[in-house]
């Protein structure tokens, strides 16, 4: 199996505002075809490394590289093209229509405007090209911002709070997006605080706290070095023998708790399925892992 290209590395990244720090010591890779959630409370960090990832800012020590190239070395200009970002509030110009912000974007970006068309349509918007973007709604705007952020086909995507202001249907449709875009290859990076969304969308969740990462893995590796337990509650049709760690709580009704590792071997010791007549597994939540997170004093 072959390694994973990565397109965007950072490499004990720090960005210092005189003696104190957005982002410390920041070592953090992101693979083709990979999305990323990027988790944090407001001042962890998360706009900061989007910035430093755009070249926007460079930092105070380490190194961003994006594509292979080292963005400090100046080569940003010349891997723009291959950057899409939909900041958390675009600048639209209220004036212009649907299609003339994304031909203005396009032209701004170097971009050929033959396509716009199928972007528009591929947001959703396509009957609504030829209006002023005065008339949009809050979740229109958003996925004019969106089209904007795909032209030229982009490797790399960084999307700040990108579901906001879209209803239910459109955040669908974003995330639909967002499988499409990882499929062909590319880089998705989402900046959110809505964390229950990224649950089966995200391969991998940064979790960010006073410009350091506290944690970094998949769901089931967040679970792991969250330490919180898998709760179990069972109630048996009939009595049964079982081990201390279950405890009787009333009637036939038993509660266990244990690591996602041994959830299937405290299931085993209920005997079969004959004798169950209700089961509750609770697996630790992204929010309450969020929250256990953010309780580590060593940063």
């Amino acid at each position: 199996m072959n390694a994973p290209t990565p397109h965007v590395v950072l490499r004990g990244v720090s960005k210092r505002y005189g003696s104190r720090y957005a982002v410390k010591d920041m070592d953090l890779s992101l693979n083709a075809g990979e999305c990323v959630g990027l988790a944090g409370h407001n001042g962890a960090g998360k706009s900061t490394i989007i910035k430093l990832m755009l070249g926007l800012i460079t930092p105070s020590e380490g190194e961003v590289s994006l594509l292979g190239k080292n963005i400090a070395a100046g080569s940003v200009a010349e891997l723009r093209s291959q950057i899409g970002y939909l900041p958390e509030t675009a600048a639209l110009h209220p004036s212009l229509t649907g299609r003339e912000t994304l031909d203005f974007y396009a032209k701004l970006k170097k971009q050929p405007t033959a396509k716009n068309a199928d972007l528009l349509a591929r947001v959703g918007i396509a009957q609504a090209a030829g209006q002023r973007v005065a008339t949009y709604s809050k979740g229109m705007r958003q996925r004019l911002a969106l089209a904007q952020a795909l032209l030229g086909t982009p490797k790399v995507l960084l999307f700040d709070e990108p579901t906001t202001g879209l209803d239910p249907a459109s955040r669908q449709m974003f995330y639909g997006i967002v499988k499409e875009l990882s499929r062909e290859g590319a880089t998705v990076l989402l900046s959110t605080h809505a964390l229950a969304e990224l649950d089966g969308h995200a391969d991998r969740i940064v979790v960010m706290k006073n410009g350091s990462k506290v944690a970094d893995g998949s769901l089931g590796q967040l679970q792991a070095q969250s330490g919180l337990p898998v709760h179990i509650r069972a109630q048996l049709k009939q009595a049964a023998d079982l081990p201390a760690h279950w405890q009787l709580s009333d009637g036939l009704m038993f509660a266990t708790q244990c690591s996602a590792e041994d959830k299937m071997a405290r299931l085993r010791e209920l005997g079969g399925m004959d004798n169950i007549a209700q089961l509750d597994i609770h697996t630790p939540t992204l929010d309450e892992m969020y929250a256990q997170f953010l309780k580590r004093e060593d940063v």
